[in-house]
C-alpha cells in the first residue's frame, strides 16, 4: 500500500510523530529522522560488485630449478605475454628448492600487479616450493600443490646452518637479523594481499617451517591440493577468486593449455646460474688449466680450461659470490700450479685442495642475497675428489714417463743391434731397424754379422761385434 499524493511516507509520519511527542517540531523532526536513515544506510554492508566470468585458453609456465634472473625474466614474459593473449588463465607449475632474493622480488612484483589471473602449482609430487618458492606460491590468485609436495622453510641460512653467526652474546648478527626482518615484512604483506595465514607465512622465515600439502591446505596457506594439471584447472572451474579488486569465476574447465616454453638461451643462464653447475665449470677450468702447464703444447686442455673458466666467471657475474671464496679458490690455483714447478712431493697439491674445499664451500654463501649455495655433500667434495684423482693420474703417468727410457731422438739408437752389410775396417755400412747407416769400428768386423751401436756421432755409427745369442 501506498501514500496518498502529497503525504508524507509512512515511515515519516511515524518518526514525525515520534519526535514531536517529545517536543521536537515536525519538520526539523522530519530531516533528523531521514539523516539517520541516510547514515543507517551507508554503514550498512555494501553487496559486493557483480561476479565476472573470464572464458579463454590457459597459459602454463614451468619452473624447475633455482629462482635466478634467467627463471624471473622467463616468469615475467610468460605474463606479459599472458595478458597481451588475453588468456583466462596463467598456471606457474612451480619446483624450486629457493633462489635470488632480488629475482624473487622481481617475480612477486610482477604477479600482484598482473593483470591476469595467476594460479602457482606446486608440482609434481615430491616437489618443493622451498624458500623463494614460498614467496611465489603465497603470491598467487589461487595457491595449489600436488600431494606429496612441500611449502616453506623460508629463512635466509648459511653454510653453517643454525640461523647464521652470532656475536660474543648470543644475538643474531645484525646484518642476517636486518634480512631476516625484511623478509618477514614482505611475505607477510605477500600473505595479507591474498587473504592468506599470516603468522604461518612469518614463521616460515623466522622459524623455517615446512609443511606438506594437507598441512598447507588446514592451515589456508594454499586454496586447493590437485593431483594433476586437469583436475586443478577442474577445481578453479568451480570457485571464484579475487582479481582486481572484484569477484571473478574462470571457466577453464577442460580447456586445453598452451605451454609457454623458455627460449634456448635463458634455459642455458638457468642451467649455468645454479651455484652448483658454476663451482663444477669453476674446477673444470682449473684442471684443464693445471693439466697443460704440466704438458704444455697439447692446447686441446687448455682451450677447454679456459672456456669453463669463462663461462664460471659468467655465472659469477649473476650469481652473488663472496670474495673471500673466491680467493681462497685462486690461492688453490696457485698452489696447483707451482706443484708443477716444484718438487714438494704432493704437499702442494694437498693444500691447493684444501683451499679449494675451503673456499667452494664459501663461494656463495650470501644469505642476505640469496639462499643458494653450494651442495658440500653431494657436490663439491665429489668434484674435488675427482679433480684429485685425476691431477693425481696426470702427475702418475708424466713421472713414469720421464722415468722410461729414450724412445725417440739419437739416444734411442744406443744399444741397438743390427748386421754389417760390408765388412768395417774400419769403415763400412751396417743395417738397423729397417735402415743403412754409415759405420766404423775399433776392430775389423766380417760382412753379416751381428753389430752392437755404441755411438752415435752425426750420420757416423760408432759399432762394435755383438755377443753370440743364447
Amino acid at each position: 500500500m501506498t501514500d496518498a499524493p502529497g503525504r508524507r511516507p509512512r515511515a515519516g509520519r511515524r518518526a514525525a510523530a515520534f519526535w514531536s511527542a517529545r517536543g521536537v517540531p515536525a519538520a526539523p523532526a522530519l530531516a533528523l529522522a531521514l539523516s539517520a536513515l541516510a547514515l543507517a544506510a551507508a554503514a550498512a554492508p555494501k553487496p559486493a560488485g557483480p561476479l565476472e566470468e573470464r572464458r579463454g585458453h590457459v597459459n602454463v609456465a614451468r619452473v624447475a630449478g633455482s629462482i635466478n634472473p634467467a627463471s624471473s625474466d622467463y616468469l615475467k614474459r610468460a605474463i606479459s605475454r599472458s595478458e597481451e593473449e588475453e588468456a583466462a588463465l596463467l598456471v606457474v607449475e612451480l619446483d624450486t628448492p629457493g633462489g635470488l632474493v632480488a629475482s624473487t622480488k622481481d617475480i612477486i612484483q610482477a604477479m600482484l600487479n598482473a593483470r591476469v589471473p595467476i594460479a602457482v602449482y606446486v608440482s609434481p609430487q615430491g616437489a618443493w616450493a622451498g624458500s623463494a618458492g614460498t614467496f611465489i606460491t603465497l603470491a598467487g590468485h589461487i595457491a595449489a600443490m600436488a600431494p606429496g609436495s612441500s611449502i616453506g622453510a623460508a629463512h635466509p641460512v648459511g653454510i653453517g646452518g643454525g640461523g647464521g653467526p652470532r656475536d660474543k652474546d648470543d644475538r643474531p648478527d645484525p646484518a642476517e637479523q636486518k634480512a631476516e626482518n625484511l623478509l618477514v615484512a614482505f611475505i607477510e604483506s605477500i600473505a595479507r594481499e591474498r587473504d592468506r595465514n599470516v603468522e604461518w607465512a612469518a614463521k616460515a622465515v623466522r622459524e623455517s617451517v615446512a609443511v606438506t600439502a594437507d598441512e598447507a591446505l588446514r592451515l589456508r596457506v594454499i586454496d586447493l591440493v590437485a593431483s594433476s594439471r586437469t583436475e586443478l584447472l577442474e577445481e578453479i572451474a568451480k570457485r571464484e577468486i579475487r582479481f582486481a579488486g572484484g569477484r571473478v569465476k574462470l571457466d577453464v574447465g577442460g580447456a586445453a593449455p598452451r605451454e609457454i616454453a623458455m627460449s634456448p638461451l635463458t634455459r642455458f643462464l638457468n642451467v649455468l646460474v645454479d651455484p652448483n653447475v658454476a663451482v663444477i665449470l669453476l674446477l673444470a677450468g682449473v684442471l684443464g688449466l693445471y693439466v697443460e702447464f704440466n704438458q704444455p703444447g697439447t692446447l686441446v686442455p687448455g682451450v677447454i680450461g679456459g672456456v669453463c673458466l669463462l663461462l664460471a666467471l659468467v655465472a659469477m657475474q649473476i650469481l652473488p659470490f663472496s670474495w673471500l671464496g673466491l680467493l681462497l679458490m685462486a690461492v688453490g690455483l696457485a698452489l696447483l700450479v707451482a706443484e708443477a714447478f716444484v718438487t714438494s712431493w704432493g704437499a702442494l697439491f694437498v693444500a691447493g685442495l684444501a683451499c679449494f674445499l675451503l673456499g667452494g664451500s664459501m663461494l656463495f654463501d650470501r644469505p642476505e642475497l640469496s639462499d643458494l649455495d653450494v651442495s658440500f655433500w653431494s657436490v663439491l667434495l665429489p668434484a674435488v675428489t675427482g679433480f684429485a684423482l685425476f691431477g693425481g693420474i696426470v702427475v702418475f703417468a708424466l713421472g713414469r714417463t720421464l722415468g722410461r727410457p729414450q724412445t725417440a731422438g739419437v739416444g734411442e739408437l744406443l744399444g741397438l743391434v743390427g748386421e754389417s752389410v760390408t765388412p768395417i775396417a774400419p769403415q763400412g755400412t751396417v743395417f738397423v731397424r729397417g735402415e743403412h747407416w754409415r759405420a766404423k769400428a775399433p776392430e775389423p768386423i766380417g760382412a753379416h754379422e751381428r753389430v752392437e751401436i755404441v755411438a752415435v756421432q752425426g750420420l757416423e755409427l760408432t759399432v762394435r761385434r755383438a755377443k753370440p745369442e743364447d
